[in-house]
């Protein structure tokens, strides 16, 4: 776990169930439907995330926890980012079945100031935003 910093919680129903949820977390084809327009993931303990957003922002880490379909635990940062280099945060996203339906939340946690914070918190909201509608109308 990265110490310090500032943290962001979002939290998400929706109507699908966790492992249906899960497998948009760890799936790269299925990643590119709610965020970015490539990833590169490799969901095991130390394996590698990289996440093209939108083909001139790249977020990179790795997996620390992968615990179908409840947990997904990596590191977090941007390429070419001062404020929040490659791997210097760690975002944790916990799935809890709601019914027929997920409670998805997540927290980024370890993030260096206000200005980082909201914009993460923007960015999680609207691609947990997006998650829930694809798989809404699934």
């Amino acid at each position: 776990m990265i110490e310090g910093g500032l943290g962001v919680d979002v939290v998400q129903r929706i109507a699908a169930s966790p492992a249906t949820v899960f497998s948009y977390l760890i799936e790269p084809s299925k990643f590119n439907e709610w965020m970015g327009v490539g990833a590169e993931l490799d969901p095991r303990p130390g394996g590698r995330v990289r996440i093209d957003v939108d083909g001139e922002h790249f977020a990179l880490g790795e997996f620390r926890e992968v615990d179908p379909p409840k947990r997904v635990v990596m590191t977090w940062g941007w390429e070419k980012n001062d404020a929040v280099p490659p791997g210097s945060t760690t975002v944790e996203i916990t799935l809890t079945p709601d019914g027929d339906g997920t409670i998805l939340r997540l927290r980024h946690l370890g993030l260096p100031g206000d200005e980082e914070k909201r914009s993460h918190e923007a960015g999680w909201k609207q691609y947990t935003g997006k998650l829930a509608a694809i798989l809404n109308r699934t």
